[in-house]
């Protein structure tokens, strides 16, 4: 077996990966919405490869009807790739992100990915409807040519969407949780094959230099490391741990005014005069122990009156705390991560969340803009 013949099979070995993680993504419960995105991403990477594996095999590629059948169904689909990981990126940190008709727009570009396609409907059309067409030669030169030069808004498309998912993390905060390290690892991951990419990209555009690198490497260089990116995606990807999700709000009848009236005082006391949020392991057990109310009149309560579900109620006085000693991240040189273990909370990414849902901006923006009206006066 030559190093070609194993570099061929490993790239099919990537598609099978990237086959079966995609389906595993796509079908796990936890994180659903997250997952499918990653899924549909892999899965693009995966047809990729299985493009190269097809056109490198001379089984495929010397048979007329396979041969067409592989210029007329499009399996290089890399323009959603960018848009698909920045949503993964958002999707994971915000669990009530959607990708609504706006965001949609993102794909549009994928035309660009169905160029050849596209050049090889209207050829077979225009043969059959009897037009003067060019010669086939002249018709694959030009698609030869196409699928170079594609590969550079392919390109800068993902750089593009990786400089904005790098920026929207910033714009979380820096975070050590093995959810939020595992974000940063995605974007590290990407951006050492967009290099590799690049470095193979420079002399595969120039014209002189096309063939040249396709003979002396072909496009090993960039799909094995593109192999290797599968699997790590794949595997971490599905092994994250699922993220806390806001509580299911039921139609139930509200509480009586009695049941409310005795319910909300000892829910107040607890939160602010005993402050149990304080303690990250409070869950609606402990606080039923500690009022003495029922889990079920709790829940009622705090949904239907105050209209809030368990996490929202306790997590806005965790975020108050931390506004509020906002003042010793100066004085005691604390990081915005100790300080939000101080109030109460267990994982960073439940405290970017609950603040932003609390605030409307991110901890860092909020502290930029305190320090900023403190400066100016005094207060």
């Amino acid at each position: 077996m030559t190093f070609a013949d194993f570099f061929h099979i490993l790239i099919l070995l990537g598609f099978f990966q990237g086959a079966i993680m995609s389906v595993l993504l796509f079908f796990s419960k936890k994180r659903s919405r997250p997952n499918r995105l990653l899924g549909a991403l892999i899965l693009l990477i995966a047809l990729a490869c299985l493009n190269l594996y097809l056109f490198e095999s001379p089984w495929f590629t010397n048979n007329p009807v396979l041969n067409l059948l592989g210029n007329l169904i499009p399996l290089v689909i890399i323009m959603p790739v960018g848009p698909l990981l920045y949503f993964y990126i958002k999707s994971t940190i915000d669990p009530a992100f959607r990708i609504t008709r706006k965001e949609k727009l993102h794909f549009l570009p994928v035309i660009i990915d169905l160029g050849t396609e596209i050049i090889t409907v209207i050829y077979i059309a225009g043969l059959f409807l009897g037009f003067s067409m060019p010669e086939p030669s002249t018709l694959g030169l030009f698609i030869d040519d196409y699928n170079v030069y594609a590969d550079i808004p392919r390109w800068g498309s993902i750089t593009v969407y990786l400089w904005l998912s790098a920026r929207y993390l910033a714009g979380v905060g820096p975070e050590k949780s093995s959810h939020s390290q595992w974000l940063h690892q995605f974007i590290r991951l990407f951006l050492v094959f967009q290099i590799i990419w690049f470095a193979y990209l420079v002399p595969y555009v120039i014209p002189s230099l096309t063939n040249k690198v396709l003979d002396a490497v072909d496009w090993y260089p960039v799909y094995i490391p593109l192999v290797v990116l599968i699997y790590c995606l794949g595997i971490k990807g599905y092994l994250m741990a699922p993220e806390e999700l806001p509580v299911a709000r039921k139609s139930v009848t509200p509480p009586s005014e009695e049941v409310v009236g005795e319910a909300v005082p000892l829910l107040l006391k607890a939160m602010e005069e005993d402050r149990l949020y304080l303690d990250p392991e409070l869950n609606l057990t402990l606080l039923s122990r500690h009022t003495g109310l029922p889990q079920k009149t709790i829940s009622l309560v705090l949904n239907q009156h105050l209209e809030k579900s368990f996490n929202e109620f306790v997590n806005g006085y965790r975020v108050e705390a931390f506004k509020q000693n906002i003042g010793q991240l100066q004085q005691d040189n604390m990081t915005i991560l100790a300080m939000a273990f101080d109030a109460g909370f267990n994982s960073q990414a439940t405290f970017q969340r609950a603040f932003r849902a609390n605030t409307g901006m991110s901890p860092r923006e909020y502290m930029t803009r305190h320090l900023e009206k403190v400066a100016k006066t005094g207060k």
